[in-house]
This record gives C-alpha cells, structure tokens and sequence, in this order.
C-alpha cells in the first residue's frame, strides 16, 4: 500500500490537502501586507515571476512558501522576512509547525478568524485613512469613527 494513502494516515492528522496552521497564518499576512499596500495579486506576481493563481494558493496556505520565495517577497513588499511570522497565535506557535496541537475538529481558518487585523475589511479601511490627505480631515474621521463605536456600546 503506498505511503500517503488515507489508509496510512495517523488518526490525529487531517486529510491530505489540510493546509498547516503555519502557512496558513503565513499566507495570511502576506495577503495582509499585499492589501495595505494596494497591490493585486497580479501584480505581486508579476514582480516576483509568479502566476496570480500561485499567489492565491500561497495566501491561502495551500502551498508553502520557500525561503527564498519569501525573501523575495519580504523585500517587493518592503518588510523583514520576520513579519510574516509576526503576531502568530498561541495556537499556531504550539503546533510547531506540524498540526500536532491542532485536533481534526480544529478550524484553521479559525485561528486567523479572531484577528480583526486579517479581515479584508478592515485593511481597506486602513488604506482609504490613509489616502486622506488633509490630516485634520484624517483626525475628524478618525474621532467620528471612535464615537460611533462608543455610541454602540452605550445602546447595549
């Protein structure tokens, strides 16, 4: 029977295919800082040889990303290659770098899903702030959007 049959698979792995918690939180700040930046996936491709289709496969961890790739990728988008692990969750970091820690009933995407900071959402908003020019305008956004969150924790 070959080595990667189901068959041979331990009972505490996930199935073939399940992305490591690792890559996934990886790929997640990659996707992270291509966004802030404004960039399209085509065109982080393109700067570093790739199809948009390999950088949508690295952002969702599904494949993982070599050393060098990374290297590469940490100096188009202008940050240390140690950025990419930054901010990883206690959960991802007991793993240490295997699923080991992680239960099948885990949720990868769970791990990333507490981090307002990973939602898409969030990132263009970052972005449009920062295209206000005038800074008292940024201000005035800024306190506006600060209380209307006060506000709604007042109507609770």
């Amino acid at each position: 029977m070959p080595a990667n049959t189901a068959a041979s698979q331990s009972a505490d792995r996930p199935p073939l295919g399940t992305p490591r918690p690792v890559d996934v939180h990886v790929g997640a700040r990659l996707r992270q800082r291509r966004t802030l930046l404004g960039m399209s996936q085509e065109k982080l491709g393109e700067a570093v040889g790739l199809t948009f289709q390999q950088i949508q496969k690295y952002e969702r961890g599904a494949n993982r990303i070599g050393a060098s790739r990374l290297y590469q990728l940490s100096n188009v988008l202008d940050v240390s290659v140690s950025y990419f692990f930054d901010e990883m969750p206690g959960e991802v970091q007991k793993t240490r770098g295997d699923y080991a820690g992680l239960s099948q009933a885990d949720d990868i995407e769970s791990v990333q899903s507490g981090d307002p900071m990973a939602r898409r959402e969030t990132l263009e908003l970052v972005r449009a702030y920062y295209r206000i020019e005038d800074p008292k305008v940024r201000k005035r956004v800024f306190e506006l959007t600060k209380s209307i969150a006060n506000a709604a924790d007042f109507e609770d």
